[in-house]
């Protein structure tokens, strides 16, 4: 029995805000942005090399949803997608080393959703 996780809907205010954001800022890929009808909104990004996505949007979550937290990305070279995203004016903080090869830093974005940038050393 196969079970992929592969979108997960966050809570946005704003869509626009929220797509220039990941889009721009972050670098996931626009893959669809649609107005099916009836004021629903979907937007869907996708991080870079992920087979995981994110939806914001109208019509899809209630206005009450809370920020989803600890979200995580895990990436090859951290302090390379820092800087990064440093450039790009997301706010990052400093890198942690766990110990044992691992590494995180974090961000959230505009909603307050936040991330964790994990490099683990192997």
């Amino acid at each position: 029995m196969d079970m992929r996780l592969e979108l997960i809907p966050l809570p946005s205010a704003d869509i626009a805000r929220s797509k220039a954001f990941y889009a721009e800022r972050v670098g996931f890929n626009l893959d669809h942005d649609v107005e099916p009808g009836n004021g629903m909104r979907i937007v869907q990004l996708t991080p870079p090399g992920s087979a995981c996505s994110i939806v914001i949007g109208t019509g899809m979550l209630g206005s009450s949803a809370s920020p989803v937290k600890g979200l995580h990305l895990v990436v090859d070279d951290l302090a390379l997608v820092r800087s990064t995203l440093l450039d790009r004016g997301v706010e990052v903080s400093d890198i942690s080393d766990m110990g044992g090869g691992v590494r995180y830093a974090y961000f959230s974005d505009p909603d307050g959703n936040s991330w964790a940038l994990q490099e683990i050393t192997r």
